[in-house]
């Protein structure tokens, strides 16, 4: 599997944070992405330390799990969304560049 990109982490955390109960069948189904891919991210964000298992009762005889945010973490998360804001800020820069020179040249060709 190749590296995953730093959107899909921040996406994961976010999630994570919002809703710590999640399974990750919900988690993959909420974002879109395969359980596989959400079993990889989660995974090394555990071997990393950024979020680890909590175990809860669901119900009767059943054990669940919650994934909580370490304090190492909350600092990924801070880190990460800044990255992934700074990233999204230059995307959007760039389209507008893109969107004026198409109504650029949409102006020229009406304008002949």
């Amino acid at each position: 599997m190749s590296k995953p990109d730093t959107e899909s982490y921040y996406k994961v955390i976010k999630l994570i944070d919002e809703k710590p109960d999640y399974t990750q069948r919900k988690i993959a189904q909420e974002l879109g992405y395969s359980l596989g891919k959400v079993n990889y991210l989660i995974s090394s964000l555990v071997e990393k330390g950024v979020v680890k298992l909590q175990r809860f009762i669901k119900s009767k005889n059943k054990l669940g799990y919650r994934y909580i945010l370490t304090p190492k973490g909350i600092k990924e998360k801070y880190r990460i969304t800044k990255e992934f804001l700074k990233r999204k800020i230059q995307e959007y820069d760039l389209l507008q560049k893109e969107i004026q020179e198409a109504r650029e040249t949409l102006s020229k060709m009406v304008n002949r």
